[in-house]
């Protein structure tokens, strides 16, 4: 018989508590893995699709294709949905995975979460620990070792809006000057793309702008059983100049 609620790992972190449990969804009756951080309902295996689309819609914008394959970069690691939809593009020579928290990345070191196997068996992936908006403004490469300096598409899934951020710490990301330090680590024609859970943000598009040649914002959704209606979000994509 199948328990109805398991709890497989419990941390602290400078973020709060964060705890991953099992559990069985009631009304469709499936297994789902979902992740607490400091009470807060952070990510869940339920509902992929916006992590899924930052990934579709961040490689897709990516026109011109090296023959040795793209180099792309993750911050936030999560269940790992981003990262394998990345790995599913057979364009993509190397991955790298950022977040901030070890025990996220043990997690799937152990397995314990859906797609760890998938991630850590890849020879392509590499998981990183690190603060992805420290070093997004720092002057060094990202990534550090036998990685690439610049990447082809950086992809982001980390805290919940332009507005709504998992620390304050990481405000001045979203802003035309941290936009522009963080466009450095692209190579010319490379592609920003990063979920939101709001609506479209004008003033987080103008500040895209001050940084990028080309900037969209997509009105993304999937129906919602839970609601009985749409969920929507938004996926921004942003070109830096090609030269």
């Amino acid at each position: 018989m199948r328990r109805s609620f398991e709890e497989l790992a419990r941390a602290h972190t400078p973020l709060g508590e964060i705890v991953l449990r099992r559990r069985i969804e009631p009304i469709s009756q499936r297994d789902i893995v979902e992740v607490i951080l400091a009470d807060d309902g952070l990510m869940s295996s339920l509902f992929t699709h916006g992590e899924e689309q930052v990934a579709q819609l961040g490689l897709a914008a990516v026109a011109d294709t090296p023959a040795e394959g793209i180099d792309v970069l993750v911050g936030g690691l999560g269940l790992g949905y981003t990262a394998r939809t990345v790995l599913d593009d057979e364009r993509v020579r190397t991955l790298h995975v950022v977040d901030a928290l070890d025990v996220v990345i043990d997690w799937h070191q152990r397995h314990l979460v859906p797609v760890g196997v998938e991630l850590t068996a890849d020879p392509r992936c590499t998981l990183v620990h690190g603060d992805f908006f420290a070093l997004a403004a720092s002057g060094r490469p990202m990534v550090t070792g036998n990685a690439p300096t610049q990447f082809d598409a950086i992809i982001v899934d980390i805290d919940h809006s332009p507005k709504h951020h998992l620390s304050a710490s990481h405000g001045a990301f979203y802003t035309p000057d941290g936009l522009r330090k963080f466009a450095r680590h692209l190579r010319p024609g490379g592609v920003f793309s990063l979920w939101s859970n709001d609506a479209p943000d004008d003033e987080f598009i103008a500040a895209l702008h001050a940084a990028f040649e080309k900037v969209q914002a997509h009105d993304i959704s999937f129906w919602n059983f839970l609601i009985d209606d749409d969920t929507h979000s938004t996926i921004y994509v942003a070109s830096a100049p090609t030269i």
